[in-house]
C-alpha cells in the first residue's frame, strides 16, 4: 500500500474526503492529514508518504510553497491539488515541480481514486524502473573486476588498440589515473598452487602498490599495469614487500618480472619485455625480482663458436664410481654453460646431449628405463633445477657403478688370495706372475687394487701369508730343517733370507720359534 496524506484548511473537506474515498481501491492508504501546508511540511518530514493530495489556498503556506518546499527534498513525492475554478491557471505553475495531476472542486470520490490509481501506476512503474537499473548496477559491479581483467589481457596483446580506445576505457572503467605512463608487471607463483592464491597475489600487490592501475589473471601467472612515474628503488622495495608477505602467509615464493616505463598505447611492447624478464629466472632461480637493468648484467660475454664441453671429465668418474670427482666436474660444467646464457632452447638442447652421454654408462635395461627421465627433466624451468635434477641421476648411476665395480673387484681380490694360498711354494710368485699369468691384467692396476682392497702392497701380503704357513708348520713339531722350510715355501735355496724375512714378521728366527714352541 502507498501512503497519502490529505492537506485541506477546511474542516468539512478534510474530514469528507477521508471518509467517502475508497483509498484501497487505489492501492492506498490514508496515512494521515493536516490543516495547512506548514503542518503538512512536518509530517512529511517525520514520516514522508508516498502521494500529497493537496488543496491550493491555505494560510501559512499553501499549497504551491509546499510543493516548491517538498519537491526539493523529497522528489520522489507525488502531488494531486485541489483548486477552484478561478486558479485554474494559477495551479498551472505547479507542473514546472512536476506535479501533473490536479482536481477541481468539488470533486467527487471517484475522480480522486482515479487520480490516486494513476499515481500508484506511475510509482509501480517507477520502483520496477529503480529496481531494474539498481539490478544491473549490482550486476555490472559484479562483473566489472572480470570486464577490467579481460581489458587489460585485450590491451597486452591485441595491437589494434589505440590511444583513443584507452581514454574511453578509462572513463568507462572509471580509472582514476591521468597518466599515460605505465609499468606491466608480471608475478609467477613457484611450485604447486591453487588457483585462489593467484587472486591473493592481486589483493597483496594491490595494496603494497599505491600506483596500481589495472590487474588481470593470465594464465598461471598475475598481471598488474601500474603508474610508471614512480621512483623505481621504493617500487623494487615494495615488490620484494610482496614477495615477502605472500611467501610468509601461503609459504609459496613469487619470482616477479618488471617492465621499463611506457606509454600505455605500447602495452604489448611492455608485456612482452616483462615476459622476456621472467623467461630469464631459467638462469637468475626462483623467488627473485627481475628487471632489465638484471637482463643487461648478464648479456653473453663470450663471442661465436660451439662452448667447448669435455664430456670425460665428468662420465669417467661416473663410470668408476667415483661421485665426488663426478659433482666438482657437472658442478663445473653447469657453471660454463650459465655463464654463456644462451638462449634457453640452445641452452637445454646442451643438456639433452649430456643425458644421451650419462645413459650410455648405464646398463641396456637401465638405459631404457632413464631415458623415460630426460621429458621431465626439460620440462624444469630454470638451469638450478635441471643442474639438481640431472646430478641427482648421476649420483644413481655412479653409486650403481660403484657397487658394481666394488664387487668385481672384491672377486678378483678374491681370487688374487686363493692364487696365493696355492702358490706360497712358488717361487715365481709375484704381481707380475700373477696379473700376467693368472689373471691377464694390468699390474699396475691389479697392484692399487689390491692395497686399496686389503689395506697392504701385494708382496707384503705374501710374505705374511708364508711366514703364517710357516709358523704353522714349525708348531707342529717334528724334525723340521730351515733350509727344506725355506725352499717349501717358495725362499728356493736362500734360508738366510727366509729366516730374515721370518723375523721380521713374528718376531725372532725360525730356529728361536721352534725352541720356544
Amino acid at each position: 500500500m502507498y501512503k497519502v496524506l490529505l492537506v485541506d484548511d477546511e474542516r468539512m473537506i478534510l474530514d469528507g474526503i477521508s471518509q467517502v474515498v475508497d483509498w484501497a481501491a487505489a492501492g492506498t492508504q490514508l496515512a494521515g492529514t493536516a490543516r495547512n501546508g506548514i503542518e503538512a511540511y512536518d509530517a512529511i518530514v517525520q514520516d514522508p508518504p508516498h502521494i500529497v493530495i493537496s488543496d491550493i489556498r491555505m494560510p501559512g503556506m499553501d499549497g504551491l510553497q509546499l510543493v516548491e518546499k517538498v519537491h526539493r527534498e523529497f522528489p520522489q513525492i507525488r502531488f494531486i491539488l485541489l483548486s477552484g475554478f478561478s486558479e485554474f491557471e494559477y495551479a498551472k505553475t505547479a507542473m514546472k515541480n512536476g506535479v501533473r495531476h490536479y482536481l477541481l472542486k468539488p470533486c467527487n470520490e471517484n475522480k480522486i481514486v482515479e487520480a490516486l490509481a494513476e499515481l500508484t501506476e506511475e510509482l509501480q512503474q517507477s520502483r520496477r524502473r529503480d529496481d531494474f537499473v539498481r539490478s544491473m548496477r549490482e550486476g555490472l559491479e559484479k562483473v566489472l573486476p572480470h570486464v577490467k581483467e579481460q581489458f587489460l589481457k585485450e590491451f597486452v596483446t591485441n595491437k589494434t588498440y589505440g590511444s583513443g580506445d584507452w581514454e574511453y576505457y578509462r572513463k568507462l572503467f572509471h580509472i582514476e589515473t591521468d597518466t599515460r605512463t605505465i609499468r606491466l608487471i608480471v608475478f609467477r607463483l613457484e611450485g604447486a598452487f591453487e588457483f585462489e592464491h593467484l587472486f591473493a597475489v592481486k589483493n597483496i600487490a594491490g595494496e603494497l602498490l599505491e600506483q596500481a592501475v589495472l590487474s588481470s589473471t593470465v594464465g598461471d601467472h598475475v598481471l598488474m599495469a601500474i603508474e610508471g612515474s614512480g621512483d623505481v628503488k621504493s617500487l623494487l622495495e615494495r615488490l620484494e614487500g610482496i614477495r615477502t608477505t605472500f611467501l610468509q602467509y601461503y609459504r609459496i615464493d613469487l619470482t616477479i618480472a618488471l617492465s621499463e616505463p611506457g606509454d600505455i598505447v605500447h602495452s604489448r611492447q611492455l608485456y612482452k619485455q616483462a615476459m622476456a624478464c621472467l623467461n630469464h629466472r631459467f638462469y637468475l632461480g626462483e623467488g627473485s625480482v627481475i628487471t632489465e637493468a638484471d637482463l643487461a648484467e648478464v648479456a653473453p660475454a663470450v663471442d661465436g663458436g660451439e662452448p667447448a664441453f669435455d664430456a670425460e671429465k665428468w662420465t669417467l668418474p661416473i663410470k668408476s664410481g667415483h661421485w665426488e670427482d663426478a659433482e666438482r666436474e657437472i658442478d663445473a660444467m653447469f657453471a660454463g654453460l650459465a655463464e654463456r646464457r644462451l638462449d634457453i632452447h640452445t641452452a637445454k638442447s646442451y643438456v639433452i646431449q649430456w643425458f644421451m652421454e650419462m645413459i650410455r654408462l648405464c646398463e641396456p635395461a637401465e638405459r631404457n628405463a632413464n631415458m623415460g627421465r630426460l621429458v621431465p627433466l626439460l620440462e624444469l624451468d630454470t638451469l638450478q633445477a635441471i643442474a639438481l635434477f640431472f646430478k641427482r641421476m648421476a649420483q644413481e648411476i655412479a653409486r650403481r657403478n660403484y657397487e658394481q665395480t666394488r664387487c668385481k673387484q672384491s672377486a678378483i681380490l678374491s681370487k688374487v688370495m686363493e692364487i696365493i694360498d696355492a702358490q706360497l711354494g712358488n717361487p715365481e710368485l709375484s704381481l707380475q706372475w700373477v696379473a700376467h699369468e693368472m689373471l691377464y691384467m694390468n699390474a699396475d692396476y691389479l697392484g692399487k687394487l689390491f692395497k686399496k682392497e686389503s689395506g697392504e702392497k701385494f708382496s707384503n701380503y705374501v710374505m705374511k701369508q708364508r711366514v703364517k704357513k710357516a709358523t704353522e708348520l714349525l708348531g707342529q713339531g717334528g724334525d723340521v730343517k730351515i733350509f727344506e722350510l725355506a725352499e717349501r715355501l717358495g725362499f728356493g735355496d736362500n734360508p738366510q733370507y727366509f729366516s730374515q724375512v721370518f723375523k721380521k714378521y713374528a718376531g725372532c728366527t725360525p730356529s728361536e720359534y721352534m725352541k720356544s714352541s
